[in-house]
């Protein structure tokens, strides 16, 4: 894998400032690759203790509120895929278009879940909260390693969870904007995170 540099990439991607993104390829730039990324991101919401560890970043505790990876750039139409290991009691997601980077909840961004122990299933892991319910039975992600891949292009919103399509809607409510990985319980590890701009 190639390294791109930092001007090189602002300017072929329009990426914001700070940061130098690992170059994916046919477009893709990797966020997060192997031992490298936490200096890709924004730490917003509560404390949790993110590091890279084995080829991810991770956060195993934290603080009673939720803790999140911000990117430092802004994304309207894209694709983003990212493989993630959740333990049993996880409660984390992909929080994407968020209006507010110092805010980040399921009303100002769009959220794909990973909660296997959600009280109510119905926006469980692989739904968008609050937008497109999981089809049931409800998909588990604890304990292993994990796929999700995401398009969001104009109002049409796509979700694919380990090759298995759980959502595909329409929304329009939230048009661009950075998007956030979350810890809020458990164990979260993310690697090989990457968006293409479409």
């Amino acid at each position: 894998m190639k390294i791109i540099g930092c001007a090189a990439l602002a300017a072929g991607l329009l990426l914001g400032a700070g940061g130098c993104s690992i170059g994916g390829g046919d477009g893709w730039t990797r966020l997060v690759d192997g031992t490298r990324g936490l200096d890709n991101f924004v730490r917003s919401g509560g404390e949790a203790n993110w590091t890279a560890v084995d080829g991810a970043i991770q956060a195993t505790e934290g603080g009673k509120t939720p803790s999140y990876l911000v990117t430092r750039s802004s994304y309207k139409d894209f694709m983003l895929r990212a493989e993630f290991w959740a333990s049993d009691d996880a409660n984390s997601g992909i929080f994407m278009r968020c209006k507010d980077p110092a805010k980040i909840d399921d009303e100002s961004c769009y959220e794909a879940n990973i909660f296997d122990q959600r009280p109510d299933p119905t926006y469980g892991t692989g739904s968008i909260v609050k937008v497109a319910p999981v089809p049931l039975p409800t998909p588990m992600a604890g304990g292993r390693w994990n796929t999700f891949e995401v398009s969001m292009q104009a109002d049409h919103l796509v979700v694919v969870l380990n090759g298995d399509k759980t959502v595909d809607v329409r929304d329009s409510k939230l048009a661009s904007g950075p998007f956030a990985l979350q810890w809020g319980r458990g164990t979260i590890k993310w690697r090989k995170v990457e968006i293409k701009p479409l």
